[in-house]
């Protein structure tokens, strides 16, 4: 199984099963495309002795010789021989079965504010209250959660924990009480935590600062892009624009952690299908790592992506990574995380089958000390797994949810991207499909033309 694109000037062959990457010319891209149409391996295999061959030099003789695809078929087939294209699907026999083990936590968002000083107008988690009350965790359930972690993640030495809201600095004493406390669980039960924080920079200042980058291993950084853009959805209590209130604290945290070991992350929406100047604005402030993301909701919201918006948000990708390329070794380099991809196909192989593990090795916890699958998740009842003192007791849905991989998923099954994604995000399957093995259409859309565009950055940079 193959995915043939161009983008610019280059004609780019994957090889879905292989992960095999192909720059080549439009000869080779035309001969690839033409034994694909016609039979593939089996064709490239059979068209050494004779006939199946004769068939391409009749499709293509128009445009070259035969001669010319005589040549090009046989370096062909040598990447056919060597399993480089046209391979065979190796993954069916690891999907993990709806029965059986479940994993370790090993992973957990921790919502240690239920509030936010902002009210951006997109916001999944209901300005922060998550369609309850506004809460801050007590030091108590933050010690529980930690405690239902490490009893959780049987002989997984590495944990992580993101400290989530809301906005979290909003309780910042018991974001450090429980870091502190973490760390004293380390040498009891020979585990090693990582944290994460999440801020919108409001109340960020030289002492949190300070404190957090000598204990958080990544902070993510919300700003949405140009300052038009941010202001129109990204607002305080009063409804005023927090761009200028919280730009230079968010370059100040950047460059004091030497422009790594965190993202700056937006979020974009059909306000401004343009975002690849939203990108480019943040990297031209000087944000190395950036990220920005498409907004999901329901359809109902002005706001919201349309399959309409597609083909003008996929030229936007294009020319982002047009630009990006261009940008690479040069002093205006930086890097956006959708355009990061591993051809040695990326994480573990349960990884690429079956995704972000939310739920089995991941979830979320809010400050009443409920567990969910994961931060989406929070707020709706019947996918609440549990609490932290009784821990879970819903196992049928994290049965529901470890079932979950790109072979369950018909929408995955032939899909070029599914190993780089692993079957899309689930909480957005379940919330807008109500089925956590139908992905969300549009999302699955932008993330193939990502896949695309980060494929064409790699064969750039080589």
């Amino acid at each position: 199984m193959i995915h043939s694109f161009k983008i610019n000037d280059k004609y780019i062959v994957l090889d879905i099963y292989s992960g095999c990457v192909h720059d080549v010319d439009k000869l080779a891209f035309d001969v690839i495309n033409a034994i694909d149409e016609i039979g593939g391996i089996e064709l490239a295999l059979a068209g050494e002795h004779g006939s199946p061959l004769q068939m391409l030099v009749d499709k293509l003789s128009a445009e070259y010789s035969e001669t010319e695809i005589r040549e090009v078929y046989d370096e062909i087939l040598a990447l056919c021989k060597a399993g480089q294209l046209f391979s065979e699907d190796t993954y069916k026999e690891l999907v993990l079965p709806n029965e059986g083990d479940l994993s370790p936590v090993k992973a957990m968002c921790l919502h240690i504010a239920h509030d936010c000083n902002l009210r951006c107008k997109y916001c999944f988690a209901d300005d922060g209250a998550y369609l309850g009350e506004r809460l801050l965790m007590s030091v108590e359930v933050a010690k529980s959660a930690i405690d239902f972690l490490v009893k959780n993640s049987a002989n997984r030495r590495n944990l992580e924990i993101d400290f989530f809201g809301g906005e979290p600095l909003m309780n910042f004493e018991v974001v450090k009480a429980a870091v502190e406390y973490a760390r004293e669980q380390e040498e009891k039960f020979d585990k090693c935590f990582r944290f994460t924080l999440t801020t919108n920079g409001v109340l960020l200042n030289d002492e949190n600062m300070k404190y957090i980058n000598e204990n958080m291993h990544n902070v993510v950084l919300s700003l949405d892009g140009r300052k038009e853009v941010n202001d129109k959805v990204r607002q305080n209590v009063g409804g005023a624009g927090s761009y200028h209130v919280v730009v230079d604290k968010l370059l100040k945290m950047a460059e004091s952690r030497e422009q790594d070991n965190y993202y700056i992350r937006g979020t974009y929406t059909a306000y401004n299908l343009d975002f690849a100047k939203d990108v480019l604005h943040l990297a031209d402030l000087g944000f190395v790592q950036t990220s920005i993301e498409p907004v999901v909701t329901g359809d109902d919201k002005d706001y919201a992506l349309r399959v309409e918006h597609l083909p003008q948000l996929f030229e936007e990708y294009e020319k982002l990574a047009k630009v990006y390329a261009e940008r690479m070794r040069t002093e205006k380099e930086f890097r956006f995380f959708h355009f990061m991809i591993d051809l040695e196909q990326g994480p573990c192989v349960i990884k690429r089958l079956s995704g972000c593990g939310a739920g089995c090795e991941y979830v979320a916890v809010t400050p009443e000390g409920d567990i969910y699958p994961c931060h989406q998740f929070v707020g709706m009842p019947e996918y609440k797994l549990g609490d932290v003192l009784a821990g879970i007791q819903n196992d049928e849905i994290r049965r529901e949810l470890n079932g979950c991989n790109v072979y369950t998923k018909d929408a995955c099954k032939e899909c070029f991207a599914k190993f780089y994604c692993g079957g899309g995000c689930i909480a957005n399957a379940g919330i807008y499909n109500g089925d956590v093995n139908v992905p969300h259409e549009i999302s699955c859309e932008l993330q193939k033309k990502r896949v695309e565009c980060a494929l064409y950055v790699e064969c750039a940079r080589n």
